[in-house]
This record gives structure tokens, sequence and C-alpha cells, in this order.
């Protein structure tokens, strides 16, 4: 039973590895993930969110709702049991404003991090 829908870059490799992590620990299968990277997914499951605003920030929907940024990452942890903890902390509104916070300025070096692993940052990219 899918519980969480979550979209992500698969051209990135950070990103990548994220997400390789999260399927592991993802034991019971409660997230959907899908790859917006590809760039022959013109509107990627039926999300209301365009590719380069996907691209640009994390994405999920739960329960209908769509998250972005700290507040997707929040989500994600929230279906994993052993990051659960984590997740409903950030149900704090200062815990989740201070996430978002380091959400934001880790996308000011996501770019620099992406070239160093030899991938190029996505179209639309914050910076």
């Amino acid at each position: 039973m899918v519980e969480l829908l979550v979209w992500y870059d698969g051209s990135c490799p950070l990103c990548r590895r994220e997400i390789a992590l999260m399927r592991r620990l993802d034991r019971q299968r409660r997230i959907d993930f899908v790859d917006v990277g590809d760039p022959g997914v013109a509107s990627p499951a039926g999300c209301p969110v365009d590719r380069a605003a996907l691209l640009a920030r994390f994405h999920a929907r739960e329960d209908g709702v769509m998250l972005s940024g700290a507040g997707a990452f929040a989500a994600m942890w929230r279906a994993i049991p052993i990051l659960r903890p984590a997740g409903l902390l950030a149900r704090n509104r200062m815990v989740l404003a201070l996430l978002e916070r380091l959400y934001v300025r880790f996308l000011r070096v996501r770019p620099r991090l992406q070239r160093a692993l030899g991938a190029q940052p996505p179209a639309g990219a914050f910076r």
C-alpha cells in the first residue's frame, strides 16, 4: 500500500543516492518514487507541479497534500519507521522552519556538488 508519492531528480547523483537509501529503508513499500529526471516524462504521475519546479526542489504528495522542500523530506521520513521520529518532530512549525532554512542553503550549493560528482544541475535549479 503506497502512502506517499515522491518525485525526485534521477539525473542528479546526490538525489539518486538519497533515494536509493530511502528505498532500502522503505521495507514496507509505503513510498512510490517517480523519477522526473527523465526528459521523456512530460507530466509525471499526474503531478500538478511542472517539471522545472520538480527538478528545482524536492516534492511529495502526502494524503493528497503537495509538499516541497523540508516538508516533503519530513513526509518521506514519516513513512519510514526508523526515520518516523524525525518526521514527526518536523511537524513542529519551528523545527520545520529550521529544516527549510537548511534545505534552502543546501540548494545553493547543490549545483557545485553535482558538478563535483560529474553531473549537470537541472534546468531551473535553484541557485
